[in-house]
């Protein structure tokens, strides 16, 4: 995909989930692509994460470019269907923005140190 520009490490893939299913729980998410692009903008969003098979990527293709130009972590996960269950929606959703970890703050920071770290203007 176009605007996939950092290989997520595979065995972060689960974690990240979790940490998403966690912070749905304890504290605060921003699922879809409009509820994600306005957490970056506001810099409230602590990691985004984006799926990797959003048909057309013109959707999230932008993410990405935020993020860099706002110094916010993002990773990638494969499939939207992930990301929704992972947020405990029964659709896919194309990206999530955490705002306030709650209980995963521990796993989201440790995760935010492992991913790659978007060099912003």
């Amino acid at each position: 995909m176009g605007y996939v520009d950092v290989e997520t490490p595979k065995e972060l893939v689960p974690k990240i989930l979790e940490a998403l299913s966690v912070a749905k729980d304890s504290g605060k998410i921003k699922k879809g692509v409009n509820e994600t692009t306005k957490a970056i903008e506001r810099k409230t969003a602590k990691l985004v994460v984006v799926a990797e098979d959003v048909t057309p990527q013109e959707i999230v293709v932008h993410i990405p470019l935020l993020c860099k130009e706002n110094g916010i972590t993002y990773a990638f996960v494969p499939t939207r269907k992930e990301l929704g269950v992972a947020v405990g929606i029964a659709v896919g959703t194309s990206s999530v923005a955490i705002e306030n970890a709650g209980g995963a703050a521990e796993t989201v920071n440790d995760l935010v140190k492992k991913l790659p770290t978007p060099k912003g203007k």
